[in-house]
């Protein structure tokens, strides 16, 4: 059975700068099963409600500004699968969490960027979660719980995000080994709690995680990871790291 994955996305020019972090992913996706498809939960897909992606060729969206011309010509062809949108929308609603398709969703750079490390040749359909980031940790472990029988069919569940995302303190000349003491000490009680399967203390990180606010001054980075647990199992590491500074590059699989 294949594990559930929380993906520390980065930057956008991951995907042409991919540091430590691409050559985890690559080896990553070289250990499991092929997937027959992939289900996403993306930190750029904030919604009020729960949408679930349907359409069958979506498009690469460079939902970004300021970067190289290269990035914006990088593209990400994988297919879309109408019918196992239309599934996933009926799991959620069998399990109290009402869902709707959207025909016309694109893949944002949260989709795109880790997967183009993961599976370069872009074959393996994907279909994308929103995320009603207002509604807190809570709801993406059930939404990832209600997802979770997916696994057994060789369907690769991802939320993507970043376990530290505090873009306004990133230092652009930070060197890999340069860490924030503040960032390190977040990444660790997280890491901490996660093997612990601590869930209040989990469900409750922004009060009692130290420099909480300060790594996530909104959470939507960090949701995704909540949808992984919620989906997989047992906690284990895939990856670690940091670059900028203080932006967590950590991978962590739930199998």
């Amino acid at each position: 059975m294949l594990p559930s994955l929380f993906i520390s996305h980065g930057s956008p020019m991951l995907a042409l700068e991919p540091g430590a972090s691409g050559p985890a992913l690559a080896r990553l996706a070289a250990e499991l099963a092929r997937p027959k498809a992939i289900v996403v939960v993306s930190a750029h897909w904030e919604s009020r409600e729960l949408w679930v992606s349907g359409h069958p060729h979506p498009e690469t969206w460079h939902d970004f500004g300021g970067f190289p011309a290269a990035l914006y010509a990088v593209q990400y062809p994988a297919p879309g699968e109408p019918a196992l949108a239309e599934r996933l929308t009926s799991l959620l609603c069998d399990a109290g969490l009402p869902a709707r398709l959207d025909p016309k969703r694109p893949f944002d750079h949260g989709v795109w960027v880790p997967l183009s490390l993961m599976y370069p040749a872009a074959d393996i359909p994907v279909v994308q979660v929103s995320l009603p980031s207002q509604m807190g940790p809570q709801l993406q472990e059930r939404v990832g719980k209600a997802l979770a029988q997916l696994r057994e069919e060789d369907i690769l569940l991802i939320g993507s995000g970043s376990i530290t995302h505090n873009l306004r303190e990133l230092d652009w000349h930070a060197g890999p080994e340069s860490v924030e003491p503040w960032a390190l000490a977040f990444r660790d009680w997280m890491i901490d709690k996660l093997a612990a399967d601590d869930t209040p203390a989990l469900h409750d990180y922004r009060q009692q995680a130290p420099f909480a606010v300060r790594n996530h001054p909104s959470d939507e980075h960090l949701l995704p990871l909540y949808f992984a647990r919620g989906a997989g199992g047992r906690f284990g590491i895939a990856h670690q790291g940091f670059t900028l500074g203080a932006l967590g590059m950590d991978i962590y699989r739930f199998d």
